[in-house]
């Protein structure tokens, strides 16, 4: 067995890891309870989206050839923008799809009319604007810019994100839907862009918080009455 002086040394360095990591150890088990008793389409604000939509099917679209960009077509997409039809050209260039001109991103309208077709009819519309950058923390971080953002008035503070550039519908979000991001930041221990699963400080914790649990099983055999009658009839 360990000397008397020696498990008083891994006793306190067990002490003084647990206090150094505990708060970061509540906040992971905090996190991974949220997200394992949540439904991650409701974090994704599945029930407040209109769930029956489907895209229209138009007819009477001008062909290829009859597109005029000053590029060669190498990807198209075709996209309904308050009811009318466009194409999406090389993720740059958005052009009537019946009248071949080019378009200069969607209105307010036209957004608004996007994000009806997408949302719940339930929901009513607060205010509208318009956001032409995010930092690293913002809700709609790392997706196209400028959009617009459209507030419903709701308790659970719900904002629509739609395209400036393309009228594409980008994303929901909503008050658990903020806390669920809040947890993953604190989980991941990215506190810069929170999707950084390689950060010098999540993997020093995940070290330490190994070798505290390594010293409370040391720490555990060095104190057991049962392991010192156990080593005392070895030797």
């Amino acid at each position: 067995m360990v000397k008397r002086t020696t498990a008083v040394k891994i006793r306190k360095a067990h002490r003084y890891l647990g206090i150094f990591l505990g708060i970061q150890f509540i906040m992971w088990t905090a996190s991974g309870l949220y997200f394992s008793w949540t439904d991650i389409d409701e974090i994704h604000g599945d029930h407040f989206r209109n769930m029956d939509y489907e895209p229209v099917a138009f007819d009477g679209l001008i062909g290829f050839s009859d597109i005029n960009i000053p590029s060669k077509i190498s990807l198209l997409s075709l996209k309904e923008i308050a009811g009318k039809p466009y194409y999406w050209i090389n993720n740059e260039f958005l052009v009537d799809a019946k009248s071949g001109n080019l378009k200069k991103g969607v209105s307010e309208q036209e957004a608004l009319a996007v994000a009806e077709r997408q949302m719940s009819p339930d929901l009513k519309v607060k205010t509208v604007e318009v956001i032409d950058e995010t930092d690293k923390h913002h809700e709609y971080r790392e997706k196209k810019l400028p959009a617009y953002v459209i507030t419903y008035d709701s308790p659970e503070n719900i904002k629509a994100y739609v395209s400036v550039v393309d009228g594409s519908f980008q994303t929901v979000r909503h008050r658990n839907w903020r806390w669920f991001d809040f947890l993953w930041m604190t989980h991941t221990m990215d506190y810069e862009s929170r999707d950084d699963f390689n950060t010098t400080v999540l993997r020093a914790f995940s070290l330490l918080g190994l070798i505290t649990v390594l010293s409370g099983f040391l720490l555990w055999f060095t104190s057991s009455p049962t392991m010192r009658k156990v080593v005392k009839r070895k030797k």
